[in-house]
């Protein structure tokens, strides 16, 4: 089941804000409007997704500082900014800490909402990656003892015999274990059990 989507937009102009609320009624997609970084970050649930229409220059908290909050704290929400002629080089320096893209005012409405169907279409990738990842998680947590141990072993490259002399058991009974840990966790070769192993070194699940 596909997650609904939300156009977060966070502009200390209402105006503004109001222009592109309507804006995107024309298209069917909802929004969420917030006067303040403050504001949005009391309100966001990170397992809600969508994108995020950001003004650049705010007072207290700007735009540039909302995104480095949101990038400490692990969200991948992506983001658009919304920039003044002045703002082009503080824009390209959000672009590098990985904003998607930033749109200059004055802006043609199309132009937004294509970067905004584009942030969109990213963010479903990136939910469908999360997916996958809290699958192989689950999975590992279902290994026994001796087959967590084991899969340790194998995604660390060791051979079977040699993992038999280090746990003091047959090189049989790791075989076993080995069939196990790859029927658990759906890796049919040893290339997608190494990729289990990254992706929990990647999650911090260590």
């Amino acid at each position: 089941m596909q997650r609904e989507q939300i156009v977060y937009i966070v502009d200390d102009d209402e105006g503004i804000r109001e222009g592109l609320s309507l804006l995107l009624e024309t298209v069917g997609l909802p929004a969420q409007l917030f006067s303040s970084a403050q504001e949005f970050l009391d309100a966001y649930d990170e397992k809600q997704g969508g994108c995020l229409v950001l003004d650049i220059r705010m007072p207290r908290i700007s735009g540039l500082d909302l995104q480095k909050i949101l990038k400490e704290r692990g969200f991948a929400l992506p983001i658009i900014f919304i920039t003044g002629h002045g703002d082009i080089p503080m824009a390209v320096e959000a672009m590098r800490h990985g904003a998607m893209d930033f749109i200059r005012k004055p802006f043609r409405e199309q132009d937004l909402l294509d970067t905004i169907n584009q942030a969109l279409q990213v963010d479903a990738g990136q939910s469908k990656h999360q997916q996958e990842r809290n699958a192989i998680l689950n999975k590992l947590a279902s290994l026994s003892e001796r087959e967590r141990e084991i899969f340790e072993r194998v995604a660390n490259g060791d051979m079977n015999k040699v993992i038999a002399y280090d746990l003091g058991i047959s090189e049989r009974t790791v075989e076993v274990h080995r069939s196990h840990v790859m029927k658990k966790l759906d890796a049919k070769t040893l290339p997608a059990l190494v990729r289990c192993k990254l992706v929990e070194e990647m999650s911090g699940s260590v």
